[in-house]
């Protein structure tokens, strides 16, 4: 069973916890939106933007690997870190695994409403 743990920059919000028989191929912004997890997103994930910046904190190595493209846009984020990924591109390749992410203050970030 497959596991994402979202935990939050903002304090005042509760971790959430969400499991799946199978996520692989799935993306940490695809699994937050169909479990009512707030993570802003502008460009349609298309790697256009910076704003569904996420920190993993536990389970980088169960995710896809990282493109050149990603890693620019990154650079544009609030923040980034070496274990930072888009939610938009990070996809599980583990059926198994767990996953760990932190979503930073979404108060920070100029986005639309999803």
């Amino acid at each position: 069973m497959a596991k994402v743990i979202f935990e939050f920059e903002d304090k005042s919000i509760p971790s959430k916890t969400v499991e799946a028989d199978n996520f692989e191929n799935i993306s940490i912004l695809e699994i937050a939106e169909s479990n009512d997890v707030h993570l802003s997103h502008n460009c349609g994930e298309v790697c256009a933007c910076s704003t569904c910046h996420v920190i993993i904190l536990d389970g980088f190595d169960d995710l896809n690997e990282i493109s050149d493209r990603e890693e620019d846009q990154i650079d544009g984020a609030i923040n980034p870190t070496l274990d930072s990924r888009l939610g938009c591109q990070a996809k599980f390749i583990n059926q198994d695994a767990t996953i760990k992410v932190l979503i930073p203050d979404q108060k920070l970030i100029i986005a639309h409403e999803h």
